[in-house]
């Protein structure tokens, strides 16, 4: 009977410490991170972009992304502007044809800096966003609540797409580098965007 007790007192301490060091390294991951902001091409056709993401604290392809999909945007004769969330806070040029927003997935649901970032601050009503979904793996929830969100703010939401950091971005080249996958992906994603722009007017 002691013996017993002793094995569910320590199977309920391991448990606490393992609830505890997920509520630390969720808070961790989860604060808004540095202030910084990345200005590409110029205004040659006369749109522009804001990417904006909130920088995970271990691995960057929130960040990669981001600028990869700026690039190719930028190749398109675009002006982009890619920024942190707490950059994008304090905006206060706003007259940006395309919202590109990324957001990292934690705990199943989209991180909550960029989340906040779309309730308060983000001035998407009647502008085009395209979405960006960011996760180890399993994005699909995050990927929802995501789109959810951003629909609630009145904005026109023309695509949406999730990446993994380790869950294969495409099933036919599981040689390639999975980052390597996303970022090609993304190019071509922004490309698309920029050339079927226009379209989307009529939506």
């Amino acid at each position: 009977m002691i013996l017993k007790r002793k094995h569910s007192k320590s199977f309920f301490l391991i448990v606490a410490l393992l609830a505890l060091g997920w509520l630390v390294l969720t808070l961790y991951v989860e604060q808004e991170g540095s202030k910084r902001s990345l200005e590409l091409g110029s205004t040659s056709n006369g749109k522009m972009a804001l990417a904006v993401y909130d920088p995970d604290p271990f691995y960057n392809l929130d960040q990669q992304l981001c600028e990869a999909f700026a690039r190719s945007l930028v190749d398109q004769g675009w002006k982009v502007n890619v920024s942190t969330v707490a950059a994008a806070n304090h905006l206060k040029d706003n007259s940006f044809d395309l919202y590109v927003l990324c957001a990292n997935t934690y705990n199943w649901s989209p991180d909550w800096a960029i989340a906040n970032y779309i309730k308060t601050t983000a001035p998407i009503e009647q502008r085009k966003v395209v979405a960006i979904t960011v996760g180890a793996g399993s994005t699909e929830r995050s990927q929802r609540e995501f789109e959810t969100l951003i629909r609630s703010k009145g904005a026109i939401l023309i695509d949406s797409r999730s990446f993994w950091l380790w869950r294969p971005n495409d099933e036919a080249l599981l040689q390639e580098s999975n980052v390597i996958l996303a970022l090609n992906l993304v190019k071509n994603w922004a490309e698309e965007i920029s050339i079927g722009f226009n379209k989307y007017d009529s939506q």
